[in-house]
This record gives structure tokens, C-alpha cells and sequence, in this order.
């Protein structure tokens, strides 16, 4: 006799179904459907991404041997077709789990915008960031990149508070990323961390004009002309110098007209780190803070790839890949909102290693996790980062 909850429900019942039947509507997801429905497809492909499901086939294997425990789980399909899904996935809108995915970043982000940075700072702090995903051209011909090869794009804009992504834009590879960067709504007050691909100084210029403040490398072929030098603490901190510049080309001058900040810090190596930024008023070492914080963007495009298998497509056509995406994201934020509205006390990297072996257990997840051994999960994912 089933008792308790199953995991896997749990998790779901944080998913909003009022708005999740607006977005089937809104793109008339269930258009000729007679069985399988949107929330079965969500559901058996938010499944796929917790356990780490390899292919159809496999999802099908699974979610068979466990036919009894479907409708628990939240199914109203009495079986899981391999061929089904994919139809499913190839015919039904994409834009009905983008537009999901972008309603549960709108509940996940005031979860946490309590939360502490390792830098004393109240302005919102954003991590700008693309990643490539590299496919096989004969297969993905409508995601083109190079003569021999096809990849898609992911740039995303990391809220660090929850390190929650707060705009994603998915193109072929072929679109740079300064391009991304160009459909970005500024908000005033803000921090973006850039790395040195968009050290474009026509954008940084007008992202200046907004109101908002940037903090991005500087390459070794910047032409600076240094106006003041500021003391620094160089016996007690890594901050070599720290100096008001202007560009030193007309031609780039023209494009900035503004005075910059430059913060040269040594790293743990000993090698000579140069920061561009627009704010004066903060400390160089709470700039080069500042910085350091923009790794979690690299580790939220490490975690979709690895543990929300969308390295693996279940599907070749543009409208399958972009649904596997947006699910993954979505399932993602849900297990965030999750985390935050139970007091989880694990990092989300965390709860999904759990997760992954706990989906049929009937366990509270409060139970589930105060029993995980955080030492072991945090020497796993130094081994799982290290193995890229």
C-alpha cells in the first residue's frame, strides 16, 4: 500500500500548474493531443534531468519499471512511450517552458535577495557569461558555427544572490557574445562582472550612461594613460596599484570619453590581474572581490552540462533541443525555489547529487537531507570540476 509522498512529487509541488495551463494555452501546447499531456512531457523530462537519463530509451525503461508508482508522481498517462516523447518533443512550443522557466525565476529571485555575498555590498550583482555546446553539423544543420561544425549558445545573466539566472537567450554559435550582452534590459545601480570578451567600449559606455557599473578584465593590448595614481595597501593586500585612466587611442577615446578605474591585484601565483571598472567609490579589494565572484556563472554552466544532461539531446530538431533546454532550466530553478522555501541547508549542486538517487524514496525532504554527508558531497564536486 503506498504511504507517504514520493520525492519526485515533492519537488513538484512547488511547480505553479495555474500558470503552467496559462503557457500551455497561451501557445495551444494541447493542440490535437489526446493522451499524453504538456504536464506528462514536463514531467517525464524534468525526471530525465534528476536522474540523469542517458536517451528515450532510457527514460522509457524507467519510468515503465516503475508504472505503478506513475500517477504518484503526478502522471495522468497510464505508460511512457519512447516514441511518444518524441513527438511530443518535437511538435509542442518551446516557448511554453521558456515562458515557465521565466515565471519561476520571477518567484525564485525575491527568495533571495537576502542573501549574504562574500563582499560587503547591497547593490544587485550580476555575472554576464555565454557558454558553447558544441553538436554535430550533419545532425543539428540548423544550428550553424563553423564549416565542420554546428553549436548552440547559452548567454545568461547570473543573479549571484542565489545564483539564479534571471535572462537566458539561447542562438546558434554563430552569435557573438557582445551581441548577447546587446539584449540585456540595464538595471540602474547594478554590478555586471564581464569577462574580456565583451570589453566593448561603445557598450560599456552606454551601460555607464544607465546607471549601471561594471567590473571587467582589461587585455594585455589596452592602451591606458594613467591621470592619478591612488595609495594603496601593497604590505598588507595583493592590490599592486590602483589609478584613474582615460583610453589612449582616439579612435577607442571617442568610443569612451569617460575616465576609468584600474586595480592590478597578484593572485594566489603571484601572476598580475588588471581590472577596468566605472565605480570609484569602492575599495580596490572589494573590486577585485567583486570579480572573483563571477566564477559562479562558470559553475552554473558546468552544473547544466553535467547534472542537468543537456550535453546528450533527446531529440536533433531546433523546437526538441530549445525544450530539453528551457526544461533543464526550469528544473533547475524549481529545485532552487525548493531549496529556499524548505530552509535547505545544502548548495543546490547538493541536493541534486541526493536527488538523483532519491526519487522514489517517500522520505520528507527535510529528513532526506539532514542525513546527507556534506564532506563527501564537497570532495565530489572538486573531483566532478576538476574531471572538465
Amino acid at each position: 500500500m503506498h504511504q507517504g509522498k514520493l520525492v519526485f512529487a515533492q519537488i513538484m509541488t512547488h511547480l505553479p500548474l495555474t500558470t503552467f495551463r496559462r503557457c500551455v494555452a497561451a501557445h495551444q501546447g494541447h493542440y490535437k493531443v489526446k493522451t499524453f499531456s504538456c504536464l506528462d512531457q514536463f514531467l517525464a523530462m524534468a525526471f530525465a534531468q534528476l536522474t540523469y537519463r542517458e536517451s528515450l530509451r532510457d527514460i522509457e525503461l524507467n519510468l515503465r519499471a516503475q508504472a505503478a508508482r506513475l500517477y504518484h508522481m503526478g502522471f495522468r498517462c497510464k505508460t511512457i512511450s519512447r516514441s511518444t516523447l518524441a513527438d511530443a518533443n518535437e511538435t509542442r512550443p518551446w516557448q511554453i517552458y521558456a515562458d515557465l522557466a521565466a515565471h519561476l525565476i520571477g518567484i525564485a529571485r525575491p527568495l533571495y535577495v537576502g542573501e549574504e555575498l562574500d563582499v560587503d555590498l547591497k547593490n544587485t550583482v550580476y555575472a554576464f557569461d555565454s557558454t558553447t555546446i558544441d553538436l554535430c553539423l550533419s545532425v543539428y544543420p540548423w544550428a550553424p558555427f563553423k564549416s565542420t561544425k554546428a553549436a548552440i549558445k547559452l548567454h545568461t545573466l547570473l543573479d549571484l544572490r542565489g545564483s539564479i539566472p534571471s535572462f537566458i537567450h539561447i542562438s546558434d554559435g554563430k552569435m557573438s557574445d557582445v551581441r548577447g550582452f546587446d539584449r540585456l534590459t540595464i538595471e540602474p545601480g547594478a554590478f555586471y562582472l564581464l569577462d574580456r570578451g565583451y570589453l566593448d567600449f561603445e557598450r560599456l559606455y552606454n551601460l555607464n550612461l544607465m546607471g549601471a557599473f561594471f567590473v571587467s578584465r582589461a587585455r594585455s593590448n589596452t592602451k591606458l594613460r594613467r591621470r592619478y595614481s591612488h595609495s594603496v595597501d601593497c604590505a598588507n593586500t595583493n592590490v599592486e596599484c590602483d589609478q584613474t585612466v582615460v583610453l589612449a587611442i582616439p579612435a577607442t577615446a571617442s568610443r569612451y570619453p569617460d575616465a576609468l578605474r584600474r586595480v592590478v591585484v597578484k593572485d594566489e601565483t603571484g601572476k598580475r590581474i588588471s581590472f577596468l571598472t566605472n565605480n570609484f567609490s569602492l575599495s580596490p579589494e572589494t573590486i577585485a572581490g567583486l570579480y572573483k565572484q563571477r566564477w559562479q556563472v562558470e559553475l552554473f554552466f558546468k552544473w547544466i552540462k553535467q547534472h542537468l544532461r543537456i550535453k546528450a539531446f533527446y531529440g536533433t530538431s531546433e523546437n526538441a533541443v530549445k525544450t530539453q533546454i528551457w526544461i533543464a532550466i526550469a528544473t533547475y530553478v524549481l529545485i532552487a525555489i525548493a531549496k529556499k522555501r524548505l530552509q535547505l541547508p545544502q548548495s543546490l549542486y547538493e541536493i541534486l547529487q541526493i536527488l538523483n538517487l532519491a526519487m522514489f524514496e517517500t522520505s520528507p525532504l527535510n529528513q532526506l537531507l539532514s542525513g546527507a554527508d556534506n564532506d563527501d558531497l564537497q570532495k565530489s564536486e572538486q573531483i566532478q570540476l576538476a574531471l572538465l
